[in-house]
């Protein structure tokens, strides 16, 4: 059951701001544990601080931005990757002058997000606040 995805054939969905991310395995394969996907951020651009209920591995693999870790900011330039465990509020900011694309690989194929700013937990990608659906 082997499959190319190919991502420009892929359906960009919007989080708002410009801020897209494209899934790169939205229909899982039978027995898979991971969920993975590219966002892609304008620049000046940013994601709600938030949390996962599983694990989520993000690489930078173009432009440069930050990554804020549990209040934390820190530079994050091309394939710097974080590892962030369930429940740690994190998000990425796009500082840099073009847009900064990152990898992201989660422990799970059901992923929800619980907002900082208000608690609500959601499935990865519902509408939260700020964003578009």
């Amino acid at each position: 059951m082997a499959t190319l995805i190919k991502f420009d054939e892929e359906e960009p969905i919007g989080r708002g701001g410009g801020i897209e991310t494209v899934r790169l395995s939205a229909a899982p394969l039978p027995e898979q544990r991971f969920t993975m996907g590219i966002t892609s951020f304008p620049p000046g651009t940013s994601i709600p601080l938030h949390s996962h209920n599983t694990i989520e591995q993000v690489t930078v693999i173009e432009g440069e931005g930050e990554a804020e870790l549990n209040g934390e900011r820190m530079p994050a330039r091309p394939y710097d990757t974080t590892q962030i465990a369930p429940g740690e509020m994190h998000r990425f900011l796009n500082t840099g002058s073009a847009i900064m694309r990152i990898l992201w690989v989660y422990g799970s194929t059901h992923v929800t997000r619980t907002f900082a700013e208000t608690g609500e937990t959601v499935d990865q990608f519902a509408q939260g606040p700020g964003q578009a659906s």
